[in-house]
């Protein structure tokens, strides 16, 4: 399927708040990348290379594994990050977009 075909998705995310809200997620971006230019405090210092932690999310358990593995960068920066969860803690720039995500639900840490 080209990219052309794909359509925007929806993510819940659940805000540092506890405050919940619809956003969008268009084909091409990184789940990152949608957060941030949505306007939710989402850092995202390195710009998306695995190189930090500040794009840091919970994702619902049930997703683990059609998420894939976490790389090694990405489990040793999670390792050191505030508020790390083991079965739950994605560095978001590593997650790109896929029609099977629609309507997941993310969470922000705290900070």
């Amino acid at each position: 399927m080209g990219q052309d075909s794909l359509e925007q998705l929806n993510i819940r995310v659940v805000d540092r708040e506890g405050e919940e809200q619809s956003v969008p997620w268009q084909p091409g971006e990184s789940l990152m990348e949608a957060l941030r230019d949505n306007g939710l405090p989402v850092l995202a210092s390195c710009g998306g290379v695995c190189a930090c932690a500040t794009c840091h999310v919970y994702i619902d358990e049930s997703l683990r594994s059609s998420l894939g593995t976490r790389s090694e960068c990405e489990h040793e920066l999670l390792s050191a990050a505030d508020g790390f969860q083991p079965e739950v803690s994605r560095l978001s720039c590593q997650i790109p977009y896929d029609e099977n995500l629609n309507g997941i639900t993310v969470t922000l840490p705290c900070d």
